[in-house]
């Protein structure tokens, strides 16, 4: 687990709008300068599921230093898109925790982002495009198993990803 003691989690709040969404901007440019243009494409998310995310009290940052370094959806209960997985099968169908829209600007945040929810259930699904190497390494590095291809709400493929104790 990270024990970096110079990150913080808390829950967003409006005040956070702007530093989440040049956080997000910055994310869709580094995704797209490796290789993953298509995951976010150029307006992912949208302002308003952020708003909706903060306002629904699913949305986190992690600070450094009162700066913001991370931020993610997070929450406790089913996501209708990991209803179904192809190829593959879920570790349990164990209650579980869902990562969300996880941006990192700062080395280290976003592992602290994971260890942090898996704290809160020890069992969590995540997913990511087939074309984030970066993501998909980040999962293997902690300790999440692949578990098969799920599909968003449009038909998109994602590989999903479990971690459970």
């Amino acid at each position: 687990m990270n024990n970096d003691a110079s990150f913080t989690i808390r829950k967003a709040t409006a005040d956070d709008l702007p530093s989440v969404l040049a956080l997000y901007e910055n994310a869709r440019a580094f995704m797209s300068a490796h290789g993953n243009p298509d995951q976010w494409g150029t307006a992912y998310p949208p302002a308003g599921t952020v708003r909706e995310d903060i306002e629904n009290g699913r949305l986190y940052v992690c600070t450094k230093r009162c700066e913001t370094a991370a931020v993610f959806c997070f929450f406790c209960g089913i996501d209708e898109t990991y209803r179904a997985v192809e190829g593959g099968a879920w570790l349990s169908d164990a209650p579980y925790g869902v990562v969300h829209r996880i941006a990192s600007g700062v080395r280290g945040a976003a592992s602290f982002c994971l260890d942090w929810a898996f704290g809160q259930t020890h069992n969590i699904r995540i997913d990511t495009h087939a074309d984030n190497i970066p993501m998909q390494s980040l999962l293997g590095k902690l300790g999440f198993a692949y578990c098969g291809t799920i599909r968003l709400a449009d038909g998109s493929p994602r590989m999903a990803f479990q971690k459970e104790e």
